[in-house]
């Protein structure tokens, strides 16, 4: 979109000074924020035009302007300066990131505990799984006679195993056998294609070991689901009801149902392409999150899977600060996953 100079300033005043007071904001307020020699009757004129060009809405109760979702796309893709993280901040996010945090579920809960505290706004932290997993290969191991190890291994070079102990021995052959059929059988097939029919099949050419082909496919099973499996844990819901847009319950009760605990993973934006997402109003696909923003930022988290967190918040977030602090959060993370730990002594800001 083709804007003057100065009403890019203008646009950008407006919307800063909306983030900050939830106000609809007035001519007189701007020719004191843009600090140039213009008239308010110019600036009017001016609010007019974006108006027009559906940047700006004017409610109906005041003089002054808001901006448009239309607007906030403007402001986030071309107007929005790099907010630069104070060292106060970047100290905040490394403290949280320095907690042992071992368990998955554990880092996800805390980094949307995290995020939330960070932005004052709900918070969503999860796991983004692998679409496609398979088995790529089964190894079982002897340990004793009546003891052995499953070992699988995925097309993506996951590796997991589990002792397995029997009330009576087994064999090598026996072993062997099951090794040959479950590479045969089992290997490159996803979740959903491992099949009662299948296993019946399996299990039927297994002879007297046909017990040992269900206890090894089944663990098999769990290794598919635990990578495939999204888990979304959710933070800060009642900052909800300190910002001006959700004070009304009426207001704010369907934002509280979609973001509640046991809200589906699959409701919720994962960034596809670019590490950082910005949704702003009607871009959400959700009716409940139609007059919000969401950012999203993801990091690594290892063995082909991504973490995501996020923010849902009122339109006029400040889209500068949450994406520098999402972004950091996310480089720490990923840090953390890949190194077991953050760096020591790093609490430089940008």
């Amino acid at each position: 979109m083709d804007l003057t100079e100065r009403k890019k300033r203008i646009l950008r005043a407006i919307i800063e000074s909306y983030i900050l007071s939830a106000e609809p904001v007035g001519s007189k307020a701007i020719a004191q924020a843009i600090g140039m020699e213009v008239s308010s009757a110019t600036i009017r004129n001016e609010m007019a035009d974006l108006e027009s060009m559906g940047l700006l809405e004017k409610p109906h109760t005041s003089a002054g302007r808001i901006p448009s979702p239309k607007g906030y796309r403007l402001y986030v893709n071309e107007l929005m300066e790099e907010h630069k993280l104070s060292l106060q901040e970047t100290q905040r996010i490394n403290q949280a990131l320095r907690l042992k945090m071992q368990e998955l579920d554990r880092v996800l809960d805390q980094a949307g505990r995290v995020v939330s505290q960070l932005t004052n706004y709900p918070a969503f932290a999860l796991s983004s799984g692998m679409s496609r997993v398979t088995i790529r290969r089964f190894d079982l191991l002897m340990v004793e006679r009546n003891a052995f190890i499953i070992v699988v291994m995925t097309d993506s070079n996951i590796v997991r195993n589990r002792l397995i102990r029997l009330p009576s021995d087994l064999t090598e052959a026996q072993l062997q056998m099951l090794n040959t059929l479950l590479n045969t059988t089992f290997t490159g097939l996803t979740l959903e294609e491992i099949t009662p029919e299948l296993m019946r099949v399996a299990q039927h050419a297994a002879g007297e070991a046909y017990g040992l082909i269900s206890l090894v496919v089944s663990f098999a099973i769990e290794v598919l689901e635990s990578l495939e499996q999204r888990t979304v844990h959710t933070s800060g819901l009642a900052h909800l009801l300190e910002l001006p847009e959700y004070r009304s319950l009426e207001r704010a009760q369907p934002l509280l149902s979609y973001l509640s605990e046991d809200a589906d993973p699959a409701r919720f934006p994962v960034p596809k392409d670019d590490p950082m997402k910005i949704l702003i109003g009607p871009e959400n696909v959700a009716d409940a999150l139609k007059d919000t923003s969401v950012v999203v930022a993801s990091y690594d988290i290892g063995e082909g899977m991504r973490g995501v967190i996020g923010v849902v918040g009122p339109t006029r977030m400040d889209y500068a600060k949450i994406t520098a602090r999402l972004s950091y959060l996310a480089e720490g993370l990923s840090r953390l996953f890949g190194q077991g730990e953050l760096p020591e002594g790093r609490d430089d800001h940008k």
